[in-house]
């Protein structure tokens, strides 16, 4: 996949030395970050996929986090750098996370998106998520309800 200027994005495994990288942008995407130990955290679970997606000179410009418990997957969270959004990475990403839970024998992938996030939504749909539920008051800073979304695998 290219950006405007004509660099490409390739997917790789996200690795601890992405850390800093990967807490600038979810700092900038979210109003309430996840916390470095977190994704360090996650970094050691056998059953999670962090999945980064770098530019051609190695910059990483988003990522995403999934993980998948017996034939359930839960897509935990995806940001992409501003000035690499409504390029493709988002949905590169999505689709990196949902081969993933396949290869885990995953046969359903779950996620929370904000009510208000109609583009976030839009992605998930193009990559065949549907909504099936909504969580009430599920984020906060601003208090907003969650709606489920799952995608058969």
């Amino acid at each position: 996949m290219s950006h405007a200027t004509g660099e490409a994005v390739r997917i790789r495994d996200m690795t601890r030395a992405d850390l800093g990288d990967v807490m600038a942008i979810e700092r900038a995407s979210f109003s309430m970050p996840w916390r470095a130990t977190t994704f360090e955290s996650l970094l050691n679970r056998s059953d999670a996929d962090l999945i980064a997606a770098v530019s051609d000179d190695d910059r990483l410009v988003g990522y995403a986090v999934v993980w998948t418990v017996v034939d359930q997957a839960e897509l935990g969270n995806v940001a992409v750098q501003q000035e690499w959004r409504q390029r493709g990475v988002g949905r590169m990403l999505v689709q990196a996370a949902l081969e993933r839970a396949r290869a885990r024998s995953a046969e359903e992938c779950f996620l929370e998106v904000r009510e208000s996030n109609r583009s976030a939504q839009s992605l998930y749909e193009k990559c065949g998520f549907r909504s099936i539920g909504r969580r009430r008051r599920y984020y906060s800073n601003p208090t907003e309800d969650a709606l489920v979304m799952r995608a058969k695998l």
